[in-house]
């Protein structure tokens, strides 16, 4: 295997050592009068990056807001599954549908947190959280459907339970909450 680097100047070829090449280049930057000269950015350029970061937070920053008050709004979901499940038992037993729920009969009232406010389930077995400030500041609504119908208490469902989340404009059947869409999860708009 041959060793030797071939390296083309002026239309001669020149055949040197692999190490003695590697040096003759390094000896070509240093005296190169572009690597001598210079030493930084110019102004203009650094206006021009400052001016970058300046465009893209202007649009990131906004998205960002709305992004984390969607993680928070994603809390009250989560709150909300155990009650469902027992909104959803209380149905198929022909039983009181917010028995079990919050603040109805023996059962606590909802303690508040980081986050949410309130939650609550009226006789028609509807969730309505209420988020905190932080949150969206609105109310998110949950409402069972059996087969696109308001669930009747006493009456067991006929068809599997559909769970409208409703968020300020939307069309589902149920109540409608107060929190804007922009930071609802799509399920909810």
């Amino acid at each position: 295997m041959d060793t030797t680097l071939r390296v083309q100047r002026c239309a001669r070829v020149v055949i040197l050592h692999p190490a003695r090449a590697m040096s003759a280049h390094l000896v070509r930057i240093a005296q190169s009068p572009r690597a001598v000269g210079q030493r930084g950015f110019t102004l203009v350029e650094l206006m021009i990056v400052v001016a970058i970061i300046g465009i893209l937070s202007a649009v990131a920053l906004p998205s960002y807001q709305d992004y984390s008050v969607r993680a928070k709004v994603t809390e009250a979901l989560v709150l909300t599954s155990g009650y469902k499940n027992t909104i959803a038992e209380n149905s198929a037993n022909g039983v009181a549908l917010n028995a079990g729920t919050p603040g109805v009969g023996g059962t606590a009232a909802f303690a508040p947190t980081r986050h949410v406010d309130a939650l609550s389930a009226n006789a028609a077995g509807e969730l309505t959280v209420t988020m905190s400030a932080s949150a969206g500041n609105g109310t998110l609504v949950l409402a069972p459907r059996d087969g696109g119908q308001a669930l009747v208490q006493g009456v067991i469902p006929a068809n599997a339970l559909v769970w409208n989340c409703n968020a300020a404009g939307s069309v589902k059947g149920g109540s409608v909450g107060t929190l804007p869409a922009r930071f609802a999860p799509p399920e909810c708009r």
